[in-house]
């Protein structure tokens, strides 16, 4: 067995740097590269892109970036583990073998799939499953018959199973993010499918890799401090027998790694941080130390795990009807009056019977609502959208929304053509029978399959998971003396991310004296009262004292998330600056206790 099995990550979404392969592989010894290519919406474009050609369907930047790099490859024994196999793994495969030939190689290539459900839902919904939305509550009868993509999500198993047969590049379909970490680790140092803490340990290291760069200082709070943004170095995890890990990167790559962007990302796209659910094990978040032990290298200990859920998440995508959004430039003075002329301008002609309507003046405050300073900017993106589920009704908007041009008030300009109609997907998060997925693994080599084993799901071991402790809040503290009025960030820096049309916001307290102050002012209710109408669900407060961290979930506050919504922020990227931007009333002996933090 390996003293230290070193895990990195070269890219955390289809589109991600085409470099990062590369200056993994070149920057030093690694045992396992991973890369992470598939959201929900890239589900639905594959899934088109296979209706048009039988051979796609698959993220073909994998194997652009392959290509690149068999010569580095070939001179360095390590494994690759990514999901680009999308919704057509195994001609994600094929296409790897081809690759491999063109090179005179002739690797075994894994292949895992099973986890397209589309054509067992309408019958496990006759049988009475319940299918229902798991973030409303809504019956899954209203989008039967609208359903184009339907992903279990499969866990580290069948990835484990495609290393212990030899594979050297392991493709997968719809997996956990953080299985790609995980299966490694499993496979290395022959963990047990019940040692609760150590595989919550490798899904939180896969957590925290899963996003490339931004454990590395990207979408950092205190992104000024970092010396060179240039050549951003990838994480990497160099992971023990016992589950603990360090998160580091390569030597003379630009970033950095601290316990500012490893907390970050810790919090980026949770909801409850005791109950991080997966395939595999439900991990609990509120466990985890973070400790710098020297320049960009962060310590990860303690974790805490406990049986999976019985069930599997599904990922279902409907079409929801369609949407056209347009924008142009507005430009002072009063740029914000002649934005709200133009709004008055453009309902009137085409009228506010939408299922869904908005108009936003981007640089003002399209992104945060009322958390926005009320400033006049010299100017303006002028951005409306509508979305309704009769076609003609949004082809008016779309041909009628440049028609203003020589009628509206002085300082238009054109940034685009005609809006175009397109078909808008809505997301539907379920749950699903474990016996309802069949995962497959099979072995291609020499532009064969090898070896095709089943890899059932259901025989999770189970135990009954007590009463985690709860670790001791930190002792209350009273505050007399003067008081200054500074914005959150100056006490405190956070991430915040999108699952579904909930956002998050994890905001860490820069000491711990200020973590207390925050538990005391910062509640669910003033994070609602900021974003006002932004939010219109409601916001719920988690708390993580080991890591001076907040957590607010933040219901119905994306529009209908990313794959529907017609806001400019549709994922919540940037909820966690407009918080940030909140002013907050701190006392002064507070403020000199934030050091460098």
């Amino acid at each position: 067995m390996k003293s230290v099995v070193r895990v990195a990550n070269a890219g955390g979404y289809w589109g991600d740097d085409p470099q990062a392969l590369r200056r993994q592989l070149e920057g030093g010894p690694l045992d396992y590269v991973t890369m992470d290519f598939l959201a929900e919406i890239t589900m639905v474009i594959l899934q088109r892109q296979r209706a048009a050609d039988p051979e796609a369907g698959f993220a073909r930047d994998f194997v652009f970036q392959l290509r690149d790099c068999v010569p580095l490859l070939r001179e360095r024994p390590v494994t690759l583990v990514v999901n680009a196999g999308g919704i057509h793994p195994a001609g994600c495969a094929r296409a790897v073998e081809r690759v491999l030939a063109e090179a005179g190689l002739d690797w075994p290539i894994g292949v895992v799939y099973g986890d397209d459900i589309l054509g067992s839902l309408p019958e496990w919904h006759a049988r009475g499953y319940d299918l229902s939305n798991l973030d409303d509550g809504r019956p899954f009868s209203e989008i039967a018959g609208k359903v184009a993509a339907a992903n279990a999500y499969l866990g580290a198993k069948p990835v484990v199973e495609a290393l212990r047969l030899g594979a050297r590049v392991v493709v997968t379909g719809r997996t956990t993010d953080a299985a790609l970490v995980l299966a490694p680790l499993v496979h290395e140092f022959g963990w047990a499918w019940d040692e609760w803490d150590k595989l919550a340990a490798g899904t939180i290291a896969g957590h925290i890799l899963e996003c490339g760069a931004q454990a590395t200082g990207g979408n950092l709070t205190d992104w000024q401090e970092i010396p060179s943004m240039l050549d951003m170095g990838y994480p990497i995890a160099e992971v023990s027998p016992d589950g603990e890990f360090v998160v580091t990167k390569h030597p003379g790559t630009g970033g950095v790694v601290n316990r500012k962007s490893v907390t970050e990302q810790l919090l980026y796209e949770i909801a409850d941080p005791r109950a991080y659910a997966t395939p595999d094990v439900t991990a609990d978040f509120t466990s985890v130390e973070v400790r710098e032990e020297g320049p960009d290298r962060v310590r990860v200990r303690s974790a805490r795990g406990g049986p999976p859920p019985r069930e599997l998440k599904a990922s279902i995508v409907y079409e929801a009807g369609y949407k056209a959004v347009g924008s142009c430039l507005l430009s002072g003075p009063d740029v914000l009056a002649k934005a709200r002329r133009f709004e008055e301008m453009l309902w009137h002609r085409v009228g506010r019977e939408f299922e869904d309507l908005r108009a936003d003046a981007i640089g003002y405050d399209a992104c945060w609502g009322p958390a926005a300073p009320k400033v006049e900017p010299n100017e303006i993106v002028f951005r409306a959208g509508v979305r309704d589920s009769d076609r003609k009704k949004v082809q008016a908007f779309a041909l009628q929304f440049l028609g203003f041009g020589l009628q509206l008030p002085p300082g238009f300009g054109v940034l685009e053509g005609r809006p175009s109609v397109q078909t808008a997907y809505g997301f539907w998060p379920a749950r699903f029978p474990r016996e309802g997925v069949e995962p497959v693994v099979e072995i291609r080599q020499g532009g064969s399959v090898r070896k095709r084993v089943e890899c059932p799901l259901q025989d999770v071991p189970r135990a009954e998971w007590g009463e985690l402790p709860v670790p001791e809040p930190p002792p209350r503290r009273s505050f007399s003396g003067p008081v200054r009025r500074v914005r959150l960030r100056e006490i405190a820096f956070a991430r915040s991310g999108d699952k579904g049309d909930r956002a998050n916001i994890g905001v860490v307290a820069r000491s711990a004296a200020l973590y207390d102050f925050l538990r005391s002012f910062l509640s669910a209710e003033r994070v609602a009262l900021h974003f006002g109408e932004l939010v219109r669900g409601g916001v719920e407060r988690f708390e993580l004292p080991n890591l001076l961290a907040l957590n607010f979930v933040l219901d119905r506050a994306l529009g209908g998330g990313g794959t529907l919504s017609l806001r400019v922020d549709h994922q919540g990227k940037t909820l966690a600056q407009g918080l940030l931007s909140m002013e907050v009333e701190v006392p002064e002996e507070l403020l000199q206790e934030r050091g460098g933090a």
